[in-house]
């Protein structure tokens, strides 16, 4: 159980870590284009902006979601990465079909991956609507 503790531990910090340099570059992005978001067509560049901001979210999950899969190949939890992969989305947004359990041994570890993924999932919806939010306030000045 406590090495169970450990890596999912570990694997959580690594991937909150990870959102964060993710949405750290995006918003450096976004400020370095403020003055370009300004001016018209605003409906225009804001679904460019939009656009960017979930794709690139959705780069940290999905790279978030491909750790998990390599540590479960790597622990010999899987011995396929599309059973790996398809693990660890199922648990990492919390769907869990239930179709494919982890033995005794490591289920304390799919619990785990469901929080990393509310937490990753949170962080990243807090900053979408702040995103919005923002571009809202820019727009409206």
């Amino acid at each position: 159980m406590a090495f169970q503790l450990f890596i999912g531990t570990a694997l959580i910090s690594v991937t909150v870590i990870l959102q964060v340099v993710f949405i750290t570059v995006a918003i450096r992005m976004l400020t370095r284009n403020e003055h370009w978001m300004k001016t018209p067509p605003l409906a225009l560049k804001t679904t460019i902006a939009l656009v960017f901001v979930l794709f690139w979210l959705l780069a940290a999950i999905t790279t978030s979601v491909w750790l998990w899969a390599h540590v479960f190949i790597y622990l010999e939890i899987f011995a396929e990465l599309e059973e790996a992969v398809y693990f660890s989305t199922v648990t990492f947004t919390s769907l869990g079909y239930g179709d494919i359990v982890l033995n005794e041994q490591w289920r304390i570890l799919s619990s785990l991956t469901a929080v990393n993924g509310l937490i990753v999932f949170g962080v990243s919806t807090a900053f979408l609507v702040e995103f919005i939010r923002s571009v809202n306030i820019a727009q409206k000045r």
